[in-house]
């Protein structure tokens, strides 16, 4: 079977490891972009890297990032609103793991060409139009050949052209006020351990986690960032993913949020280059699949960046997409099954995030305990702390006990060797 996959980014790659382990070769990899590392840290949650582990990644990976094993929520005064173990500590059997996007990004190209061949991706090449049917896809370009392939994967991110081969009105991304200020700071692992802080509001917000652990200093980079309302929901966004801003712009804005020895004014000020971009998704759109053309990650869910599931459906979908290429008896039950296993889930997370997801729980502390004199506990009890965050964990599919009694998505294999049909 021929599959191209369109966009070389984290969920085309993951794809195409995840074809190759389930006995589908891919027949081409299209990305749209250059392959340079680019971005900050994401974080991959216990459902995702237990994908990655099954592909036999996990070690490499682990050496690559940071095991998270913790998360705090506090307001900007300091006062701590909820704290709760991750990964192997609450009880999953794999770890939450912390990384910078181009690392990993790099990792996996290089996984595939060492598992697919040097040419299995193409660089460079512009999607100008895909042709679907019942038996197969034709991918134009406007600086390559074309391509004929029996199923195509759309996993171009936000501003996917395969998407908009299929949805050519939805324009451009929703965006809902709220500018993203990301970074690194190199600071003492003594400053900063092995957790994620979570500190503000929607208005104004500061997230932190380690991303690299320099063992022979014992010193990590601290992936942060500071979220803050610049304009009204609707607005037209600036969508240049590598503006460079002036970090003095956001020193005054959180001079005052000190607290455990975290001065975050201090952790902006001593920051490597700083990129703004708005906070984007799209709406939920009723189907992925046309023919033999189907799509993934950004491509078919944007979401918010909270509640750290970006990534992690992504290689999810990754996942399941290749799970039933491999098992299916034709490519369309496939596509079929396929869509019916994340269509609505990953629809459910981008309006949950869009109500903030587990971020909820600061908006609440906002509302109830502005006054600093006002104890949390009374405020905000406990259980209903603890319901927040497990009904997030429900929504986003990595409940502990669920994911770990859930079924492998690895393809079953006869004795001879092949796939087994289901």
């Amino acid at each position: 079977m021929r599959i191209a996959i369109v966009g070389g980014g984290i969920v085309g790659l993951t794809t195409a490891l995840s074809l190759a382990a389930g006995g589908v070769r891919p027949g081409g990899l299209e990305p749209g972009t250059d392959n340079k590392p680019q971005g900050g840290g994401i974080n991959l949650l216990p459902h995702a890297v237990r994908e990655l582990a099954e592909l036999g990644l996990l070690e490499d990976v682990r050496q690559l990032g940071v095991e998270i094993e913790q998360l705090t929520y506090r307001m900007e005064d300091g006062r701590e609103v909820w704290r709760e173990p991750r990964g192997s500590k609450a009880g999953y059997n794999w770890p939450q793991i912390a990384i910078h996007r181009g690392r990993f990004h790099q990792f996996l190209l290089r996984k595939v060409r060492e598992t697919l061949g040097q040419d299995a991706v193409r660089t460079g090449c512009v999607l100008n139009r895909i042709e679907a049917c019942d038996t197969g896809a034709t991918l134009s370009f406007d600086n390559a050949a074309a391509v004929d392939a029996d199923v195509a994967v759309g996993a171009d991110g936000i501003h996917s052209a395969v998407r908009r081969q299929f949805y050519p009105d939805e324009g451009r991304p929703l965006w809902n006020g709220v500018s993203l200020f990301r970074s690194t700071t190199r600071l003492p692992r003594t400053l900063f351990g092995d957790e994620m802080l979570w500190a503000g509001h929607a208005d104004q917000k500061f997230i932190a986690y380690p991303i690299i652990f320099y063992r022979d200093r014992n010193e990590v980079q601290l992936n942060w960032v500071c979220d803050l309302r610049t304009a009204e929901p609707g607005s037209v966004p600036r969508e240049d993913w590598n503006r460079v801003v002036d970090r003095a712009q956001l020193v005054p804005c959180y001079r005052s949020w000190k607290w455990n020895g975290v001065d975050v004014a201090s952790i902006i000020s001593r920051s490597n280059d700083v990129f703004e971009f708005p906070m984007v998704d799209r709406d939920p759109i009723p189907r992925w699949s046309f023919g033999r053309v189907t799509l993934a990650g950004d491509a078919a869910h944007p979401m918010y960046p909270i509640g750290s599931n970006g990534a992690t459906q992504g290689i999810i979908d990754a996942r399941v997409l290749s799970y039933h290429l491999a098992t299916a008896s034709d490519p369309a039950l496939a596509l079929k099954r396929y869509e019916e296993a994340r269509l609505e889930p990953t629809r459910n997370i981008v309006l949950g995030n869009r109500a903030q997801g587990p971020d909820r729980i600061l908006e609440i502390a906002r509302q109830r305990a502005a006054d600093p004199h006002v104890d949390i506990e009374w405020a905000i009890p406990f259980a209903e702390r603890a319901e927040i965050a497990a009904a997030y964990k429900r929504l986003a599919g990595f409940s502990p006990e669920a994911l770990n009694a859930q079924a492998s998505h690895s393809v079953p294999r006869a004795a001879n060797g092949t796939a087994k049909p289901s």
